[in-house]
């Protein structure tokens, strides 16, 4: 589990990547980061999870505000360090980068719920939850995952 915090800064534009950072600010230009001081970075994760990402796993990334829950399906790749402190992104592209989470992914921070969004520009607290699996699952098993590990 990651916690977060919105910020009057959230936009939620970007075409391509959403971003969780553990920076305690947001200018108008990160218009990819939906959460700040976040109390976890990528190197922060379980290395289970970690390594059936790396196998080329299915990755989902849920993100709970309010009663509000979006979940951001993608894929792991061998290549992937998991190794950022400070920074988590799933990217809709095949970029690679310490920092990247998942490739492939279905959704961009764009794409998210707009209300999420509305919710996340007035600080609203973010919970994310990282699922890994080596097979796809389905919306309601990865609920079922985070509600009853």
């Amino acid at each position: 589990m990651i916690r977060a915090i919105g910020h009057h800064h959230v936009r939620a534009s970007h075409r391509t990547t959403l971003e969780l950072t553990r920076d305690d600010y947001l200018t108008p230009r990160g218009d990819c980061i939906v959460g700040i001081k976040a109390d976890k970075g990528l190197a922060d994760l379980d290395e289970q999870v970690k390594s059936i990402i790396r196998t080329g796993g299915y990755v989902y990334l849920v993100l709970r505000v309010q009663d509000m829950v979006e979940i951001i399906e993608g894929k792991g790749d061998p290549r992937l360090e998991l190794s950022d402190p400070n920074k988590i992104i799933a990217r809709k592209s095949d970029y690679i980068a310490p920092n990247t989470l998942m490739i492939r992914a279905n959704k961009s921070a764009r794409d998210l719920n707009r209300k999420i969004v509305e919710a996340l520009k007035s600080g609203s607290p973010l919970t994310a939850y990282v699922v890994a699996s080596d097979r796809p699952l389905k919306d309601e098993e990865v609920l079922r995952i985070i509600v009853d590990p």
